[in-house]
């Protein structure tokens, strides 16, 4: 990760962490570096961008700005409007654009926004471009054989334009149509759009499927996007699945490229129920190329044991789509994905989609003829505890004795029925710890404490009595 890019391209508050002029930069230099390459293979054709927002009221900001770079520097800027993360791939790999750009910070609050950087296959931008732009930023550009100081403006008939692109969204809603293989006829959906970018896609896909939807949380005003809404709050769906006799509940993040679900008990179904029912009728179809599920550190421990008894074999990646996708695509796999709810189905796309995602949960649900809840009964999720610590330095925190011996301790009491696991948050002074047993999470969390706590607790006291920690303003702060 780099010092604006991380996993998931460049996030944070906006005009505080991300402002316009951070916007206006990346739209320079994306306009600039593409038209430079074309030139340079003796292309004198401008380069063409794509640009997708989602509904927070500093999107439309951050789309103008961008398209001021862009066009600045000669690029036409092609405008999807509000529209989801994933079509916004799979029009730039589709319609031969140079790169996509996606306005949003996905399931963040309304006030944070993200600048997303496709490249022309539809996949996340490679890490070198994302270094050269941040070299750009930061006034240190070397590139081409050259050091550029400021990069040059387009003039005359080579300045940039825009072009209402509403099409191409139009396209990408009638490609997830066409992979409909069953008439929803009979199902009765129900769809939490978290007044993000699904609000005026998601509903279109399943009426033209047949179903019949009822729709919440798809009223965006710039300023709700994700607020008690989405697949980070799932309360409101249970609650409405249930009290409407559904079949079926889909959650959707702010962009769209997750999603979670509800059955119709109201029961939670996550990214690791959709992977397990998604990998056991791949396999059970034969379609589940090298046998493997693509999954990250934090995939539920019962979801391995699930995916031993059926014989299916699976890969832990770090955590980010980013990563999954890249194995994925490395070794030949058809499908990956994040308990979070992002997943990737190969055939069909190179990014998360939560839209895609649920129609092919569906299709299993019809094919097999099942109740949502009958789809997963193979696995059982294992309760699970998850911690925040703040840290002043995340690597020395992972690195201290004390800690790892709290962590060995642990893992011996939990043996083969339970793991921990201690990782760096990507975004945050955090380091999370989580553990997993076939405990209830109070008792779980009882024996952790129980292995962790003497060893933990006399360091905490030491540090606090020797003037190594001190609390301000009800925080824990480090002296050294």
């Amino acid at each position: 990760m780099g010092k604006y890019f991380g996993t998931d391209g460049f996030r944070g508050e906006a005009n505080v962490t991300l402002t316009a002029d951070h916007a206006y930069k990346v739209g320079r230099f994306l306009g600039w570096y593409f038209g430079e390459q074309k030139r340079r293979a003796g292309d004198s054709e401008p380069p063409r961008v794509l640009i997708g927002k989602d509904t927070r009221r500093s999107s439309y900001m951050f789309e103008y700005t961008l398209i001021a770079g862009l066009t600045a520097s000669g690029a036409d800027a092609y405008m999807l409007h509000v529209t989801t993360t994933p079509s916004v791939a799979y029009v730039a790999r589709t319609d031969s654009f140079d790169c996509g750009i996606m306005i949003s910070a996905s399931h963040n609050p309304y006030y944070d926004n993200g600048i997303k950087l496709i490249n022309n296959h539809g996949e996340k931008m490679e890490e070198q471009t994302i270094d050269l732009i941040e070299d750009y930023i930061d006034g240190k550009l070397e590139v081409f054989g050259e050091t550029w100081t400021e990069l040059p403006y387009a003039t005359q008939e080579r300045i940039g334009r825009t072009v209402d692109y509403v099409a191409g969204r139009n396209r990408y809603i009638g490609y997830l149509i066409s992979l409909g293989l069953f008439s929803f006829r009979k199902l009765r959906i129900g769809l939490d759009c978290a007044n993000g970018a699904s609000w005026n896609i998601a509903k279109a896909v399943f009426d033209a499927l047949g179903a019949k939807t009822y729709v919440i949380n798809a009223e965006p005003n710039g300023l709700n996007i994700n607020e008690n809404a989405g697949s980070t709050h799932m309360e409101g769906l249970q609650k409405f699945v249930v009290e409407n006799g559904l079949d079926v509940g889909i959650a959707y993040d702010g962009d769209a490229d997750r999603c979670l679900m509800v059955d119709e008990k109201g029961n939670l179904i996550s990214g690791d129920h959709i992977l397990y029912i998604l990998g056991c009728n791949m396999k059970q179809r034969d379609q589940l190329d090298n046998n493997t599920v693509v999954t990250t550190v934090m995939s539920n421990f019962g979801l391995y044991k699930a995916f031993d008894e059926k014989g299916i074999d699976y890969v832990k990646t770090a955590v980010g789509d980013k990563y999954v996708y890249e194995y994925m695509a490395s070794n030949g796999c058809r499908l990956g994905g994040e308990q979070s709810g992002h997943i990737i189905i190969s055939k069909y796309a190179t990014t998360g989609d939560g839209i895609l995602t649920s129609l092919k949960v569906l299709e299993v649900m019809l094919a097999q003829k099942k109740k949502m809840s009958q789809l997963s009964e193979g696995l059982k999720i294992y309760p699970q505890v998850l911690k925040n610590v703040n840290v002043a330095d995340k690597a020395a925190a992972q690195a201290d004795p004390d800690v790892q011996a709290a962590v060995a301790k642990v893992a011996e009491a939990l043996g083969s029925d339970g793991r921990i696991l201690v990782r760096e948050s990507g975004t945050e002074p955090i380091v999370r710890v989580m553990v997993e047993a076939g405990d209830t999470p109070e008792v779980l969390q009882r024996r952790v404490m129980e292995q962790a706590e003497w060893i933990l607790l006399p360091k905490a006291i030491d540090d606090f009595a020797n003037g190594r920690i001190k609390v301000v303003d009800n925080q824990v702060v480090y002296t050294d």
